[in-house]
């Protein structure tokens, strides 16, 4: 079966006034279902065609040199954004709490050292790419990635993701990527977050 898009799961413009609506729109019907198209033009006819896009990031050094550019690029688009519109939500922002507060707390020493480390990875990522809050080795770290890599493919599970390519904010933005991570803040869903991190932590 074809990779499919994922329909929100809230309304193009249910993050006003931090994500606006035209940019949801264009980013998910046109970014998001474009790298959908070119994935399954890349895959079909193959093995991997079947494969749960997940497991297909977690082995693209298994996937045939000839095909193996357009997959890592459209399937980890495809993956990546996947995760990113779950991991916002209306009325969301605030803080984390429970378990994962503690874990940040503990990885970075507060809840604002942590964003300020995460603003900087997002903010310092040069070009087009992703800042992310990683499970590694049952701790909490911050990385960044280039394109649409992602952190399964260096071992290290995403629990929360920012996108930074410029059509993410642009619209809205402009060139002001910092403000654009800075009201990210306001939409996270941290139950997601959470749920996310209790499943890196059984694996």
């Amino acid at each position: 079966m074809a990779f499919e898009v994922p329909k929100l799961p809230y309304e193009y413009n249910a993050l006003e006034p931090y994500i606006d609506e035209q940019t949801m729109k264009i980013h998910h019907d046109k970014h998001h279902q474009a790298y959908v198209d070119k994935l399954n033009a890349a895959v079909q006819g193959t093995e991997w065609e079947k494969k749960n896009i997940r497991e297909i990031i977690m082995n693209l050094n298994k996937v045939p040199e000839n095909i193996r550019p357009a997959v890592r690029n459209h399937g980890g688009g495809h993956y990546n954004h996947s995760l990113f519109w779950e991991m916002m939500a209306p009325n969301a922002g605030k803080e984390p709490k429970g378990e994962l507060a503690g874990e940040i707390k503990k990885a970075f020493g507060s809840f604002s050292d942590f964003k300020e480390k995460f603003k900087a990875a997002g903010v310092g990522q040069f070009g087009s790419g992703w800042a992310w809050l990683v499970a590694s080795s049952g701790k909490l770290e911050i990385a960044a990635t280039p394109n649409q890599d992602n952190p399964l493919t260096q071992g290290k599970i995403p629990i929360l993701g920012v996108d930074v390519w410029e059509h993410s904010y642009y619209l809205k933005y402009q060139n002001k990527r910092p403000d654009y991570i800075d009201a990210f803040f306001n939409v996270i869903n941290w139950d997601k977050v959470g749920e996310l991190h209790k499943k890196a932590k059984g694996q």
